[in-house]
């Protein structure tokens, strides 16, 4: 079996990142046969007012980009260390209702995954990360129209997708859930829009 390649995107405050995230990591725990960038993306630079100073270059919006840029780091520093990480920032988040604006928050979730803390955040103090950032934002929106997260992306098609479950462990659905949003993105490009008009749960 050949190995899958796609990217998806992310920013820690979004609810349905976190379900497709979880799905991607389920997925790829289990054994899953593919090759994942993951892709930061700012919902904070995505919703700044039109002539407004972008958040890369706005001290005050930093604490916004804390987390992201820390599991940045994490994924290029520690790749082995990143998917648990990943998972763990998006459950401070989401289960503990934790701030990720707080770098205490964002420690501690380092610190869980054994990752040296104090590494990590000198990283990310000294700014180099936030031009990765900046670049990889900015090419996805130019290359893609990416506009929110998370977007799927491969090859030259991008799809933003909504999942309203989470894989709970289960590593087999976690792969037929996220095969079959590859399977849409790749084989139905006619298909711009499925939405339900009912949450069945």
């Amino acid at each position: 079996m050949s190995v899958r390649r796609f990217s998806v995107t992310y920013d820690y405050r979004c609810p349905f990142a976190r379900n497709a995230h979880e799905h991607v990591v389920e997925g790829l725990r289990a054994g899953a046969e593919w090759d994942v960038e993951f892709l930061p993306f700012s919902l904070s630079q995505v919703h700044l007012e039109e002539g407004a100073t972008p958040v890369w270059d706005d001290p005050d919006r930093a604490p916004d980009l804390l987390a992201i840029e820390a599991g940045m780091v994490v994924r290029d520093t520690a790749p082995e260390r990143f998917l648990d990480v990943h998972v763990g920032l998006f459950a401070a988040r989401h289960d503990a209702g934790r701030d990720l604006r707080d770098e205490a928050v964002v420690r501690a979730v380092l610190e869980a995954a054994g990752v040296d803390a104090d590494d990590v955040l000198r990283t990310v103090a000294d700014g180099e990360i936030r031009h990765a950032f900046r670049k990889a934002h900015e090419s996805a929106s130019a290359t893609h129209h990416v506009f929110g997260v998370p977007t799927f992306v491969t090859g030259d098609r991008a799809v933003f997708v909504r999942l309203m479950t989470r894989p709970e462990g289960d590593g087999e659905l976690a792969r037929h859930t996220v095969e079959g949003v590859l399977t849409l993105l790749e084989q139905h490009p006619e298909l711009n829009e499925f939405k339900h008009t009912t949450i069945s749960r």
